[in-house]
């Protein structure tokens, strides 16, 4: 997902004489650490984590949560600007906390032009990934930062009550989502990112909600998407899982879907134990929805689901933890998306992992301009 109308406004004026960006190339040369900062010849990349935590001195007190910073690229030609307050990019953060317990959902969104004061992208050796400028009424910054191979996140939403101050160490290799971590999006050519995840990270520092400040353990997903063409015309959103089995195994499916609801892409990885991952054909797996959930903006929501990937041995319940967990940007116009905690059950009722679920382009004029 990436911001809306505004932006990609903006970005269009300002491409009308400039050069191409650069597409996601089935060719990348990855270099790691080095990729983990920014490629701004690349038109749309971010960095995403969710999470499920729960609290160190109440262990039945569960949280879910996401901390996701968006570079949004506004000229190619970045050199040819003559200040550095001049905009070549935006920087856009999307906070969420939700309270399995209270059933209850906190969003929170900054959106700054990248300059001295306001946000930015690090480069290396720095540790500093992203950042941005804390929301209006709150102090400090919004921070993506690597440091000894463990990502800090930090956020903080005064109006809101919600903050995050996180340390998420992975615990499986780093796996490329495709061939060498090209990602189709469509069978038309050129419609791709460049993809890659970290499908556990161990978690630990504190989450505020509600102004209470909690210690809390948990696992975090990771992933990292770069790209400048992604979305195929005929294509208004996506369905995203991202789902941690108990067995230890991990598992990613998507479907990005046309207008009428139906699938035009669909792809998937399992992650086994050791870390090694498979592609999923098409083939081999299904999803089906179980129920609805209607937005107060009346935007009907898949909500639970079967997983099903019978040569695997995997057959899931997938059940949302907190039902209302819709971001809705007040910054991006028109942008909402649903994004939450599920937890997982196998056909006997039994627990079976957890995850996060992302839904977007649901309602009208909520397609990601990707």
């Amino acid at each position: 997902m990436t911001p809306c109308s505004p932006l990609a406004a903006l970005a269009a004026v300002m491409l009308a004489a400039a050069p191409a960006w650069r597409p996601a190339d089935p060719a990348h040369r990855w270099e790691f650490p080095r990729d983990h900062w920014a490629h701004p010849d690349h038109r749309n990349e971010w960095w995403y984590f969710t999470g499920t935590l729960a609290a160190v001195d109440d262990p039945g007190r569960r949280l879910g949560y996401q901390l996701t910073f968006f570079r949004v690229g506004l000229t190619p030609e970045p050199g040819a600007l003559d200040s550095a307050w001049a905009a070549s990019q935006a920087v856009m953060g999307h906070a969420a906390v939700s309270d399995v317990r209270a059933r209850a959902h906190h969003f929170s969104e900054v959106l700054w032009r990248a300059s001295p004061l306001l946000g930015g992208f690090g480069a290396p050796p720095e540790p500093v990934l992203a950042w941005a400028r804390a929301p209006p009424g709150t102090a400090g910054r919004w921070t993506l930062r690597l440091e000894e191979g463990a990502f800090h996140l930090v956020m903080r939403d005064d109006a809101r009550g919600i903050a995050l101050d996180l340390v998420a160490r992975p615990v499986k290799p780093l796996i490329l989502q495709g061939p060498n971590g090209y990602s189709r999006k469509a069978a038309q050519p050129g419609y791709a990112s460049l993809y890659y995840s970290l499908t556990r990270l161990a978690t630990e520092g504190t989450v505020t909600i509600d102004g209470e400040t909690l210690r809390v353990r948990g696992e975090s997903w990771m992933d990292k998407e770069l790209g400048s063409s992604q979305l195929a015309p005929s294509q208004v959103g996506w369905d995203w899982w991202s789902l941690r089995l108990a067995d230890g195994r991990d598992l990613m499916l998507y479907v990005l879907r046309r207008a009428d609801g139906s699938a035009d892409w669909r792809n998937g990885t399992l992650v086994g134990r050791d870390g090694r991952a498979r592609v999923l054909s098409p083939e081999e797996w299904a999803v089906s929805a179980r129920g609805t959930w209607r937005s107060p903006r009346g935007a009907a929501y898949p909500a639970g689901w079967e997983v099903a990937v019978p040569g695997e041995g995997i057959r899931l319940v997938v059940t949302p933890e907190v039902a209302a967990a819709e971001n809705r940007s007040a910054l991006a116009g028109g942008l909402a998306y649903w994004e939450g905690p599920v937890r997982l059950e196998d056909g006997d009722g039994r627990a079976a992992g957890e995850g996060y679920v992302e839904l977007t382009g649901y309602g009208e004029g909520t397609r990601p301009p990707l």
